[in-house]
């Protein structure tokens, strides 16, 4: 199916959250933002991207969340400091008493908040959930593009078929007119009418636009084609584009018919019009 590169999927498991974004790109760009917890996962993370996805540039954000549990250690030199500074003070200020664990809990500082702990499996689960939403969304608007440009297709495919169904009347428009502008030059003069007919050819050579209305006939067969694989598809479309365009190009240059020309100007709007869609598959 037909695949978008914009797409967005977020999910949280046991105290790790994953959100990945993606935005069109000619390439595969990956932008990773993570735990210095995490950082050895990194590169597992980015190459099941690679795996699922072909194009696209891609933002992912991976945190470890309140939920994530978090162990405390005692800070065992420091205690021990504390208690030797105590009982110095003790016998230095005969102060009766004894100095017990009670009062070492009486400083805070003395317990030092580890690193939250996570599962990995819940890090790879959430990641791979977060995928499988983004390649929906991604899927889902690549049906909308689909069938959007498809539309578009088809209508430049009718317009090239009304070209083809025109040109012999415009040709034989064409021969008529240039008979008629001869006569009225020559006025009853003399002259060479197989020269004429000759010099006629080439100027209809010139103007024949056949071969380019059967190149695009042929391009839109491929393009419907291709548009149909499941393949990644973007490249080739945005190519036979180039060459649509290149094609409807030449049919402008050569128009000596007023008719030709809009309809060569109705063309151009529609290939552009369908190469800002194709520049969002992937």
């Amino acid at each position: 199916m037909v695949q978008s590169m914009t797409g967005f999927g977020a999910t949280e498991k046991e105290g790790v959250r994953v959100e990945i974004r993606s935005v069109n790109h000619r390439f595969m760009d990956i932008s990773v933002r993570l735990s210095p917890l995490l950082n050895e996962h990194e590169m597992p993370l980015r190459n099941m991207l690679k795996g699922k996805f072909s194009r696209g540039k891609f933002d992912v954000l991976i945190s470890i969340t309140g939920d994530a549990r978090i162990k405390f250690k005692l800070n065992t030199g420091l205690a021990r400091e504390i208690y030797k500074s105590l009982n110095a003070l003790k016998s230095e200020l005969s102060i009766p008493g004894t100095i017990g664990f009670e009062t070492l809990l009486n400083y805070r500082e003395l317990l030092v908040e580890g690193e939250p702990e996570y599962d990995i499996s819940s890090l790879y689960g959430a990641f791979s959930e977060a995928m499988a939403q983004l390649e929906k969304m991604r899927l889902d608007e690549g049906k909308a593009l689909a069938e959007e440009i498809l539309g578009r297709a088809n209508r430049l495919d009718s317009m090239n078929r009304e070209l083809i169904a025109l040109s012999p009347e415009i040709i034989a428009d064409y021969s008529t007119r240039f008979h008629e502008r001869l006569k009225e030059l020559l006025a009853g003069m003399e002259y060479d009418r197989d020269r004429v007919l000759q010099e006629i050819a080439l100027m209809l050579e010139k103007t024949d636009i056949t071969e380019e209305l059967a190149r695009i006939e042929n391009h839109l067969k491929q393009f419907r084609k291709i548009l149909a694989d499941d393949d990644t598809i973007g490249k080739r479309l945005d190519f036979l584009l180039q060459e649509l365009n290149r094609e409807v190009n030449t049919i402008a240059s050569k128009a000596d018919d007023l008719r030709i020309s809009n309809m060569a100007i109705e063309m151009k709007s529609e290939i552009e019009k369908i190469r800002e869609q194709v520049q969002n598959i992937q």
